[in-house]
């Protein structure tokens, strides 16, 4: 089952803004609920693209793939992982600040975002610059 571009940006933008109306009543207190109960649509959101990425993954595995075809390729899924796992990170930090389960400092809660933006950062200018040279 494969989605269509305008299938994948019409569940974005639906999470997107389920997500920022249920913050919206939660920071004008019209709303009483948990930081981790607004973040929901991002889970489920994120649970989606982390399912999609290990299912592509997983095909690696199939007998008869030829792995010196794809190895650029799977560098580059690794890095979606450990970006989705970062972010994962710094959601479940933040939330257990705001909901103040832990007496962290607010450096700490984003230091996985902040590794987060340096490897973006950095996958950026090797994208850019780099020229492969056969």
């Amino acid at each position: 089952m494969r989605m269509s571009l305008a299938q994948r940006v019409l569940l974005t933008w639906l999470f997107t803004l389920l997500f920022l109306i249920m913050l919206v009543l939660k920071l004008d207190e019209k709303a009483p609920w948990n930081w981790f109960l607004i973040f929901i649509p991002v889970w489920i959101f994120d649970t989606i693209l982390l399912v999609m990425l290990i299912v592509k993954m997983a095909g690696r595995c199939k007998s008869g793939f030829d792995p010196r075809n794809g190895s650029q390729n799977m560098k580059k899924k690794v890095w979606y992982l450990i970006a989705m796992l970062l972010k994962l990170a710094f959601c479940l930090a933040l939330c257990a600040k705001l909901q103040r389960f832990t007496t962290m400092k607010l450096a700490y809660v984003f230091i996985p975002l902040w590794v987060l933006l340096m490897g973006g950062m950095v996958e950026l200018g090797y994208n850019i610059f780099y020229v492969r040279r056969d």
